[in-house]
């Protein structure tokens, strides 16, 4: 029997943020303090300021090794000191870089949020990030324009983006909302620890019910807006299972182990099931939708949470305009 089973997610060892008070400056430097309670004792310095502060470990020993911090009782510091219950530290965080963004009121849904992550359903037609001919208008710019605090990312304005969606496609994202959030997110996406499922139509039907797709991917050398299998391209996989089959489509869900530009695109379009839409690598066949639309959908994404260990997981079914064409393929073929 065909399936798709989810990626085990390990747990860590959960934290708490102790924020006794900030005292911001004018020039946008702020000295912060911070007592060292149980959880914290024993462990290295660069470790509690990185949980404390919402940082990377890698920023945080910036910081120390830069002599922005400060201990009470005084002694040498460096970031493999071990502290002690009582502890106090003091820290001076500077001003963030500035990116040349202006925040944007954009139209997405937030699933969840919290101090750590947010997890969005991104519509199609949205872009990501800013790129040439898509300057403004962006998912970032709607994150910047609904959460002011996901600027400051280790001493950088820049929202907390872990991975990306195409503009054609649909559903689940999660953002780091904080340092400590993207460093733990970044070593879960490139260890493959992180689930992420999609829903799409494909022209045809895949030769077995369930499979899976082990091309490497590379760009086309014959037009440089393509990815496709070859030789020498980057690793790369995709489970697939077949739920039905009518009117020359067929429903089926994709699970990625690797996140290649295109991946689920390129890979049905290899086995002659191109996907529903996608004009670019069906190029032949009319799109039933609106530009900038393929049925692909993220339904499902799974994670552990990079403070609490916590897996968290999240469901959103396909929007309207996929669901009323899934409806009409079946209902011009027999079905309801």
């Amino acid at each position: 029997m065909c399936s798709i089973n989810s990626n085990e997610i390990y747990s860590i060892a959960p934290e708490e943020e102790k924020d006794l008070n900030a005292d911001p400056s004018p020039s946008g430097i702020s000295v912060q303090q911070f007592a060292v309670t149980a959880e914290y004792c024993g462990h290295r310095f660069d470790y509690v300021l990185s949980g404390l502060l919402g940082v990377s470990r890698t920023f945080s020993q910036k910081l120390i090794k830069e002599g922005q911090t400060r201990l009470i009782p005084e002694r040498r510091i460096k970031p493999s000191i071990k502290l002690s219950d009582g502890d106090i530290i003091s820290v001076t965080v500077p001003p963030p870089e500035t990116l040349d963004l202006e925040p944007q009121d954009i139209d997405f849904e937030t699933v969840y949020e919290d101090k750590d992550v947010i997890v969005i359903n991104k519509p199609a037609g949205l872009v990501v990030h800013p790129a040439p001919g898509h300057w403004s208008g962006t998912l970032v710019h709607g994150l910047l324009f609904r959460y002011p605090d996901i600027g400051m990312l280790n001493g950088v304005r820049r929202p907390g983006i872990v991975h990306r969606l195409d503009a054609t496609t649909s559903g689940l994202m999660v953002v780091a909302r904080n340092g400590l959030a993207q460093e733990g997110l970044f070593k879960d996406f490139k260890e493959r620890r992180v689930y992420k499922e999609y829903l799409a139509l494909c022209y045809g039907t895949p030769k077995n019910a369930c499979g899976s797709v082990k091309f490497p991917i590379g760009r086309d050398p014959y037009n440089r807006h393509r990815m496709t299998c070859v030789e020498d391209g980057r690793e790369a996989r995709t489970d697939y299972k077949v739920f039905w089959s009518r009117g020359g489509c067929s429903l089926i869900s994709c699970l990625l182990h690797s996140g290649r530009t295109h991946q689920i695109r390129v890979h049905m379009q290899a086995l002659r099931c191109p996907l529903v839409g996608d004009t670019l690598y069906a190029p032949s066949r009319p799109s039933p939708f609106a530009s900038g639309r393929v049925f692909l959908h993220s339904w499902k994404l799974s994670f552990r949470h990079p403070r609490s260990g916590e897996k968290m997981s999240f469901i959103r079914h396909l929007p309207d305009e996929l669901t009323a064409y899934i409806k009409k393929v079946r209902q011009e073929n027999g079905r309801s």
